[in-house]
């Protein structure tokens, strides 16, 4: 286990360091009128005098709830699958018979935007790979920004490594093509400062801009707000149903299908959610853990966020479990666990064994015994299926999580501020993402054998890169109400000691190690080895991040139950889209 590093006493009264910091947080800097004595938090209160609670309110969307979700394509769904299947034969007649390049790329980039692609996924492969071949001539290049951008952002993103060098920046300067360059920008990787300058040209330009078409105006304000490399595909699909029918010619076809698929998803997403919701009502925690987040419906949200294709209903109804019990674990060790029950509570994980749990508290006895009882199914499931225990490899995943909260536990508890480098090492595991990236390992792996779990390392940047855009994101919606109740400081705060910057500095610094990460797994997915193996396990580590920055975007769409996150459910799980 690694180390938490040395216990570090306060040297101020606390009475003292309390005023003080609320200064400091009122001015937004930790470098006001008092100073750190070593690695220290000042706001941290001993944790062994009482109990802590992070007050979480009650579910908005109770068990009750969402048993009574119906739409009509629950039962209806088959009926329209004979309209879908003939508007599918229509849409392939497009792919098939168009010619010219621009008119295939902007097709394709329908059906991704709209969310039906999953539809025509071998016909868009024979389209790229003769537009690949295109790009790849290198003779009588097209001046056309709009074309060129749109080109290599969707080859890029289907893992073709085109080259960066054909764009030229101020080639044009027109909205919709600016428009595509900013958006193609985002699929840069490491050391392509011609998309880095491409980035800063048009974004400056988009900024400036007043567009008569609603349509257009639009899209820039959505691309400013949150590149499309970065956005949630369901949600994305859903948002984009409405806005591309407000373009001047719209393709009707295109259109009805994305209703018709969007709703018949729709109902197969509130079939799942229903399963959830009655697993995790009888197991009781809420009930008997009071201080816990009875959050299933965001929990799930993460689940659609990950993979919302029909066909995998048993991987969202198996990450939701996992995702209601990270979040429980989560709690006990963040809020209201005690160090001296954490350590045993940490090493009963790591034995796995049920004859360990007398020594622990009631309430860590459910909890283990429901953590105990998922996983133990989730093995025995895969064994029936495949004939592989995967049981060391899931176990060993929770280990690693539980021993990194742990370090956090032991670093709130002692007053300690970790340097920030030492906070990024613990934290991109404590995130959960490494966990959650092991499960969607093993449920998307087939055939899965010894020799998979060893090839899972070859995963190791893009797991590790999106499991940082997840702690970054959180930290830089979550952070500052953490502080201020208490918990271990989180990546701007430990920037922000550790250098003496304001906050508005360190979250732009924060902001940059995002955009780095994004850059890794784009590379990620230009690379054989990685990119051809699991395809689709890669596109859930990728949508991991975009899912997270979906949940924070607007602060603590996880835990807060605000607004946003309210009419986000309505849009994806309850409402089904005007047809």
């Amino acid at each position: 286990m690694a180390s938490c590093g040395p216990h570090i006493s306060v040297v101020y009264g606390r009475s003292l360091i309390a005023t003080a910091l609320r200064s400091s947080v009122a001015k937004d800097s930790l470098t006001p009128s008092f100073s750190f004595h070593g690695n220290v938090n000042p706001r941290r209160d001993q944790r062994m005098a009482a109990r802590r609670s992070a007050n979480h309110q009650p579910t908005r969307w109770t068990n009750d709830y969402i048993q009574s979700m119906h739409t009509p394509y629950s039962v209806l769904g088959e009926a329209h699958m004979e309209r879908v299947n003939e508007l599918k034969k229509e849409v392939r007649k497009m792919l098939e018979a168009e010619e010219e390049p621009l008119n295939r790329l902007e097709l394709i980039d329908l059906l991704e935007r709209l969310g039906i692609s999953y539809h025509f996924e071998d016909d868009i492969e024979k389209n790229l790979e003769r537009i690949a071949d295109h790009w790849s001539v290198g003779t009588d290049l097209n001046e056309d920004l709009y074309e060129t951008s749109l080109e290599f952002r969707i080859l890029r993103q289907h893992g073709y490594n085109v080259s960066s060098e054909k764009f030229k920046v101020g080639l044009a300067e027109n909205v919709k093509g600016l428009l595509q360059l900013y958006e193609a920008s985002y699929l840069a990787v490491e050391g392509e400062n011609i998309l880095e300058e491409a980035r800063s040209f048009s974004r400056q330009y988009l900024q400036k801009q007043t567009e008569d078409d609603i349509y257009l105006s639009s899209l820039v304000t959505r691309a400013l707000e949150l590149p499309l490399h970065w956005r949630m595909p369901r949600m994305e699909a859903r948002c984009f149903i409405d806005l591309y029918k407000k373009c001047q010619h719209p393709n009707l076809i295109l259109v009805h299908l994305a209703q018709l698929d969007f709703n018949i998803v729709q109902a197969i997403h509130q079939q799942d959610l229903k399963h959830a919701s009655r697993w995790w009502t009888n197991t009781g925690l809420v009930e008997n853990l009071k201080f816990i987040r009875d959050r299933l419906m965001e929990h799930f949200l993460w689940t659609v966020g990950e993979l919302y294709e029909p066909q995998h209903q048993y991987f969202r109804r198996i990450m939701a479990q996992l995702i209601a019990l990270l979040t429980t674990v989560d709690d006990i060790y963040d809020s209201y666990g005690t160090l001296d029950e954490l350590q045993p509570f940490t090493n009963v994980i790591a034995r796995w064994d049920i004859n360990e749990v007398d020594h622990l508290p009631h309430y860590m006895k459910q909890c283990f015994f429901e953590l105990h009882n998922s996983v133990n199914e989730l093995t025995a499931q895969i064994f029936r299926q495949q004939g592989v225990d995967i049981l060391p490899f899931i176990k060993k995943a929770w280990t690693d999580l539980c021993e990194t909260y742990l370090i956090e536990a032991k670093w709130s508890n002692g007053g300690y501020v970790p340097k920030m480098q030492e906070y990024v090492d613990n934290a991109w595991v404590s995130s959960g993402a490494p966990l959650t990236l092991s499960y969607a390992y093993v449920l998307l792996s087939n055939p899965l054998t010894k020799e998979t779990f060893n090839s899972f390392e070859q995963y190791s940047t893009i797991c590790r890169c999106s499991s940082l855009v997840l702690r970054f994101t959180n930290d830089l919606a979550t952070s500052l109400a953490e502080v201020q109740r208490g918990d271990i400081l989180k990546s701007v705060e430990c920037y922000m000691h550790e250098n003496g910057c304001s906050r508005d500095e360190a979250r732009e610094h924060v902001k940059g190690l995002i955009d780095e990460a994004w850059k890794k797994m784009n590379k990620e997915i230009l690379d054989p080895s990685t990119s051809m193996s699991n395809k689709t396990f890669q596109r859930v580590a990728m949508n991991l991040a975009r899912v997270s920055q979906f949940m924070f975007q607007y602060g603590d769409g996880h835990s807060s139950q605000d607004l946003i996150t309210q009419n986000r459910v309505q849009l994806l799980l309850a409402n089904p889209v005007e047809v």
